[in-house]
């Protein structure tokens, strides 16, 4: 084998390595799309939280007047949030069904119509 064959077979098998390193880091489509249902299912029970937490005045530091307000929020946010990654009311599940059939419809559709102009 000549250096310069050696050189390049290194340099290719260095690349596809790298390139394999790199696709194991990334997310694949269904984790993207399990944290894309969580996250919805998060602003949903946040949306309820913060009308739920409307009516609520009193004493203390998130009720009454100001600044009371924002920080309420923000605790409703991260309430949100964890009952979200702590499997939630179900919405997740459900639209995780449904991103991942949608999905798959889409990726079949593709051949599908190949199929149908080739026939």
């Amino acid at each position: 084998m000549t250096t310069f064959s050696t050189l390049t077979s290194y340099n290719t098998n260095a690349a596809l390595n790298a390139l394999s390193d790199a696709k194991a880091k990334m997310p694949s489509l269904q984790e993207k799309s399990r944290a894309a249902a969580v996250d919805f299912e998060a602003v949903f029970l946040n949306q309820m939280m913060s009308q739920m937490f409307t009516g609520i005045d009193g004493d203390g530091p998130f009720g009454g007047e100001g600044s009371g307000g924002v920080w309420r929020s923000f605790l409703t946010d991260e309430y949100a949030k964890s009952f979200a990654r702590s499997g939630g009311i179900g919405i997740a599940d459900q639209v995780y069904r449904q991103l991942l059939e949608t999905q798959e419809a889409s990726s079949a559709s593709p051949a599908a119509s190949t199929l149908e102009k080739h026939s």
